[in-house]
């Protein structure tokens, strides 16, 4: 058994080592068979899926192309009904929906169609038509309902419509503060981000503007560094990545930004290898594809940027564990396209929460997990002050030497505001591999920080069955913003 173990931390450790040497960085994949530019796209079950677009500018291809990242291979699937540039396009209940797009080519007047693409029988379904025609426009699902956002021409620029896809009802809400197309749209914690896109005199935006359908109203936000319209985002780990684009008519980008929505603040990244607007953006895991494009040349190369992000904890409820009350929270949201619970890794991390999230829970469960921000402190520190956020580590290390009888003991702490979880860990000073018995070490405790408040924190070391004062005493003050 402890083998096994041995062995499952030296590949952890091999794959965290190989994870942060090709952190942001690009690398070029297998090229997709069709070059197309405006090409929609969408992942089901760790597999991506780019439809349509042009492959030149007086054509749109009906071609719908599967790449599996894993084996880094292209397949071919059933082509859509009619060909179409610039559609938008999402997953709802496992299937692809296909909204609108300019048809016969790049230039044609907008469409209404909506098909459905089913990947299980490789099949495709006409749906009812939208109100009315449109192309270049965000798409964001949220709960049960989609959202189509803006539009390729004045009268739609600052559209919202949303649509039931089991009713195939539409209902009006708040319009976009900003009329725009060739925007980019994606749903962090239930709030819908549109950014960037342009108007029909290429007036191009940096612009950001966050959309509650709790309440249907919209909010201005920090602006993208580099403005620019055709880009593609995609969400990893609660944050979006807004790549590629143009700033102007078809000035091509490689930008790569991440914004946090959290703080509301946009980091640059490293940029893409090659410059492409009119991409198909898409995440697997902690890595991202950038597709296609134009630079103005139609493109049809492919490439993969490591984010370095870790994945997401089991620990749902943050309160260090893993256990049942966690799992209780997966099961209330299976089968839901619910991102915060869907931990597996590629190719499983789809958004849905399944049996292969289950799998990473069971895995992990009973396990103090502490998957947040750390503050480590030990002796030196003793008498001293500090603050911490709501959600953060204190990690205290003691030197400490338990074969003698001596342990730490925690006697004063405020639990409602710094919480213990775990039991204290022992971290012996003799790394050799026949360590000495009786070698001494430090102990380890963890605790976080649960709600606002100030505690002191005091521990002693002594035998607790000894009448006798403490060897020696830790304390120190932590106030929890």
């Amino acid at each position: 058994m402890k083998k096994k173990i041995s062995t499952v931390l030296i590949l952890v450790l091999c794959m965290v080592s190989i994870g942060l040497t090709a952190e942001d960085t690009w690398t070029y994949k297998t090229n997709m068979p069709t070059a197309r530019v405006f090409a929609g796209g969408c992942v089901v079950d760790g597999k991506m899926y780019v439809i349509g677009g042009a492959p030149s500018g007086s054509s749109t291809t009906r071609a719908i192309e599967m790449y599996d990242p894993i084996a880094d291979t292209w397949t071919r699937k059933a082509d859509m009904p009619s060909g179409r540039c610039y559609p938008a396009t999402c997953t709802f209940d496992g299937k692809i929906y296909v909204f609108g797009g300019t048809s016969p080519n790049m230039w044609s007047g907008a469409t209404k169609n909506i098909y459905v693409y089913d990947p299980q029988t490789d099949t495709w379904t006409h749906k009812a038509d939208m109100p009315y025609a449109n192309a270049g426009f965000g798409i964001a699902v949220v709960g049960d309902t989609i959202y189509l956002i803006g539009g390729n021409s004045i009268a739609l620029g600052q559209n919202v419509m949303a649509y039931n896809p089991v009713t195939e009802s539409w209902t009006q809400k708040a319009d976009m503060p900003t009329a725009r197309y060739g925007l980019s749209a994606c749903v962090v914690d239930g709030k819908i981000y549109a950014i960037g896109g342009t108007t029909e005199t290429w007036n191009t935006f940096k612009h950001v503007e966050a959309y509650d359908p709790s309440t249907d109203s919209w909010i201005r936000k920090s602006d993208m560094p580099t403005q620019r319209w055709g880009l593609g985002t995609c969400v990893v780990d609660g944050k979006i990545f807004a790549i590629g684009g143009s700033s102007t008519f078809s000035a091509s980008r490689a930008a790569n930004e991440v914004y946090d929505p959290v703080s509301d603040i946009w980091t640059i990244k490293y940029s893409m290898q090659q410059k492409r607007y009119g991409l198909y953006v898409g995440s697997v895991g902690d890595k991202i594809y950038a597709i296609g494009g134009s630079v103005p040349g139609i493109l049809s190369t492919v490439e993969e940027y490591d984010t370095g992000l870790s994945p997401r904890s089991p620990d749902f409820n943050g309160d260090g564990v893993v256990d049942s009350a966690d799992m209780c929270i997966m099961v209330d949201h299976w089968g839901e396209d619910y991102p915060s619970c869907d931990i597996a890794p590629p190719p499983f991390g789809d958004g849905i929460v399944d049996v292969q999230d289950l799998i990473v829970l069971a895995e992990h469960l009973f396990e103090v997990y502490p998957w947040a921000e750390t503050i480590e402190v030990d002796e030196a520190d003793n008498g001293g002050q500090f603050e911490l956020e709501l959600g953060k580590l204190l990690v205290v290390t003691l030197e400490s030497n338990p074969s003698t009888g001596y342990r730490w003991e925690l006697i004063e702490n405020n639990d409602s505001v710094l919480k213990q979880f775990g039991q204290a860990e022992f971290k012996s000073s003799d790394t050799g591999d026949s360590p000495m018995v009786g070698a001494g070490g430090w102990e380890i405790l963890r605790f976080k920080a649960v709600s606002a408040g100030q505690t002191t924190l005091e521990l002693v070391y002594h035998r607790s069955w000894e009448d006798a004062e403490p060897l020696k005493t830790f304390s120190i003050q932590v106030t929890v913003n």
